[in-house]
């Protein structure tokens, strides 16, 4: 008898463990860029357990190509991607079906960067001039209305893609739209390049959350317990990279060794004050954005937004 309650007590332990093991939901997440600062609640989640405690296991993947993340969520190809919210106003006028599932960064950091000392004083100075844009179907719209907006005339639109510094100080163009202010001006500094930029929310664009989560339809349904759980779990990384900035930082240069030390640790501190403090989306920010989205032209029909929003426990 005692030989089998042994043997029946390995047996428990062994199926627990396998049991254990395979019972975290599977995540993938594309990232809106390459991993930077931006990110790093997202991987202080993983790193620090939070993804582990909540039942789910997240992949976290880089785009190939700058348009990317939004359209493999909408296809059903990733479960998760991060975008922003202009984008996702946009896709879903032109009839691409993605539901918003939580916030990462809740105010505007994209800008229409220059070189400081290239003579650039107003917008108005880029009339006539080639201007790159970095996210197809997003930054070239928003520098089609920014340029409206500010008496930019006859430019003449560039994909730089993510060549966006080199493409600056080479004079492949004289401006560039989609640069952060807290990311791509600590990288043009520490390349000896003084940089110069006009931020869209003081230039006629309505605020926004920049960086948001967002899931194909299938994946909303399906994973709907999952997904939340992925939501609250990167709150608490943002929550505790407020709390402790210093090791949160370590904690995200261990995890992603290819980041330069020097450019991240500025651009985190510039960073750090612009992370969602909740995951509870504005629909009245929203509604702002997609009511002067259809002014604008921007898009061509209205957007439900409450239809797009889903970043809450159900």
């Amino acid at each position: 008898m005692h030989a089998l309650k042994k043997i029946l007590i390995a047996v428990v332990v062994v199926f627990t463990m396998s049991t254990g093991a395979g019972a975290a939901e599977k995540l993938t997440l594309m990232l809106d860029w390459f991993p930077n600062v931006d990110h790093l609640p997202i991987y202080l989640a993983r790193e620090m357990g939070y993804f582990e405690r909540a039942g789910i296991a997240v992949d976290i993947v880089s785009p190939s190509d700058t348009a990317d993340a939004l359209k493999l969520a909408a296809a059903g190809k990733v479960e998760l991607a991060v975008s922003y919210q202009p984008q996702v106003i946009i896709a879903a006028a032109a009839g691409l079906e993605v539901k918003v599932v939580g916030r990462l960064v809740a105010h505007p950091l994209t800008t229409l960067l220059f070189l400081k000392d290239s003579g650039i004083r107003t917008p108005q100075d880029l009339t006539g001039r080639k201007i790159g844009y970095t996210v197809p179907g997003l930054m070239d719209v928003l520098l089609a209305a920014f340029a409206r907006l500010n008496g930019i005339e006859q430019y003449t639109a560039v994909n730089v893609g993510f060549s966006i510094v080199p493409s600056l100080y080479s004079g492949k163009v004289a401006a560039v739209m989609g640069p952060f202010k807290t990311y791509e001006t600590v990288t043009m500094a520490k390349h000896g390049y003084r940089a110069g930029y006009f931020e869209l929310e003081k230039n006629g664009i309505p605020p926004y959350d920049e960086l948001i989560f967002v899931s194909g339809l299938r994946a909303s349904e399906h994973q709907k317990k999952a997904i939340f759980a992925f939501s609250q779990a990167v709150q608490e990384g943002i929550d505790a990279a407020r709390k402790n900035p210093d090791s949160s930082l370590a904690v995200y240069l261990r995890a992603v060794p290819e980041a330069d030390p020097a450019i991240e640790s500025e651009a985190f501190e510039l960073t750090l004050p612009y992370y969602a403090e909740t995951q509870q989306s504005d629909l009245g920010r929203w509604r702002r954005f997609a009511e002067f989205a259809l002014g604008c032209g921007l898009i061509d029909r209205p957007v439900a937004v409450e239809q797009l929003i889903s970043d809450k426990k159900q």
